[in-house]
């Protein structure tokens, strides 16, 4: 094909291209603008828009009056299929049922049957014939069967108002990004819609089988995808920004370490020299801080949320707690308190803190020579406190304040003033 004055490149469904693919188009005209549409980001086009190789846009708005889907993650039970179909057919509405073995397809359906006598059951996979698939979507759209049993052929482009139950099964074997997308084959109207992830009774899962559904479960809200494919990135990891891998190792060093490699590398081949990493701001405050076995027993969760406490950026501590009482339930003081000082830290390196010690009844901040900080603010605080505060210069300047007679507790008194100190844009 020969476009001789093509501009724009718009790739919808991005995830399901590759990066050849994705490459080859992009030749046809050199300087071409691309557009790449995607609900879930695969790893490496999510990474490149965080390290700032791509712009990125995120629509959050839902249609009107959609809810979101309700989620179950468990094993296969045929008491709750049962219970799943009944409830579907009761209210009028049709029903996805995913099973990606074309083989097992026609004895799934007949088990189906004798779980509720009277559905009528369509068959679609990739392997039919055209015309025997296109009948049963066909017939499924119209409402001539309740169900449609099928594999991920339906994972995109299909709107059925009227379906509103989808249960996938053998859900371990999925990507997040297909289990996401195939979710969102319901809830495409005003009715509540269910999703049924089920796997193999008594079947140990592998970790990574463990993160996605756990994922799944984790991120039902209306626009999750963003959050979904940022799960996906830090499960797969973000693969290689020049060649064609995908997705990566990340977790065998950690996102904010790969991240900050990245940095000093693309700074070195630019400049010739490696960028001096800012210092980590030193909190010296005494609180019990910690997550306590009884809110989360599982180390291996527990250990992602003092990774993901340690990171913790200012402008994301409120979707982080929300995050955190979607998952675990509302947070115990110690929790809470870990969230206060991971919240202060994301503010102090925004303001190039170096350290905030807190003793005796003193507050001490000590800044960076390259602080970010309002000095009219600093002015003003001064004059309002002209006997208990006091700011020492040199090399780092340090501002000291005798909070003991005010009564105050130092951390709520940080937490009020230090965003005052934030430079205006």
């Amino acid at each position: 094909m020969n476009f001789p004055s093509l501009g724009l490149l718009i790739i919808d469904e991005e995830q399901r291209f590759g990066v050849a693919q994705k490459e080859k188009i992009k030749k046809w005209h050199l300087g071409i603008d691309v557009l790449s549409l995607s609900a879930t980001p695969i790893p490496r086009t999510l990474h490149m828009a965080l390290v700032n190789g791509r712009d990125m846009s995120v629509i959050e708005s839902p249609p009107e009056d959609r809810l979101p889907v309700e989620t179950y993650v468990s094993e296969y039970n045929d008491g709750m299929i049962k219970e799943a179909l009944e409830r579907e057919l009761r209210r009028g509405g049709r029903i996805y049922y995913i099973s990606n073995r074309v083989s097992a397809l026609e004895s799934l359906s007949a088990k189906l049957r004798r779980l509720v006598p009277g559905i009528s059951i369509k068959i679609a996979h990739g392997q039919m014939s055209e015309d025997a698939l296109e009948d049963a979507m066909l017939s499924f759209y119209e409402g001539s069967c309740d169900m449609l049993l099928c594999t991920t052929i339906v994972e995109n482009g299909l709107d059925v108002p009227l379906a509103n139950t989808i249960i996938i099964d053998g859900a371990d074997n999925f990507g997040l990004s297909q289990l996401y997308q195939m979710r969102g084959r319901v809830g495409r109207s005003s009715r509540l819609a269910y999703a049924y992830f089920v796997y193999q009774p008594n079947k140990a899962l592998s970790e990574i089988a463990e993160k996605r559904l756990q994922a799944i479960r984790d991120f039902t809200e209306l626009g999750a995808g963003f959050k979904i494919a940022m799960r996906d990135l830090e499960i797969r990891g973000a693969g290689n920004l020049l060649g064609p891998q995908q997705h990566g190792h990340i977790t065998g060093i950690g996102f904010a370490a790969y991240c900050e490699m990245l940095e000093k590398t693309i700074e070195r081949l630019k400049n010739g020299k490696t960028a001096e990493p800012e210092p980590e701001p030193v909190l010296e405050i005494q609180a019990e801080a910690y997550i306590p076995d009884s809110y989360i027993p599982d180390p291996r969760y527990k250990m992602e949320l003092y990774r993901r406490f340690s990171e913790l950026e200012y402008s994301q501590r409120d979707d982080l707690l929300d995050e955190v009482i979607d998952r675990f339930g509302n947070p115990p003081p110690e929790v809470e308190m870990l969230w206060r000082l991971a919240a202060l830290k994301g503010l102090c390196r925004v303001l190039k803190i170096r350290g905030v010690n807190v003793r005796q009844g003193v507050i001490r901040l000590t800044f960076s020579e390259k602080a970010q900080v309002n000095p009219e603010a600093i002015l003003k605080l001064l004059m309002e406190h002209p006997k208990t505060m006091a700011l020492k210069n040199g090399q780092e300047q340090q501002l000291t304040y005798r909070i003991g007679a005010s009564k105050k507790e130092p951390l709520a008194w940080l937490e009020q003033t230090l965003p005052k100190l934030v430079l205006e844009n």
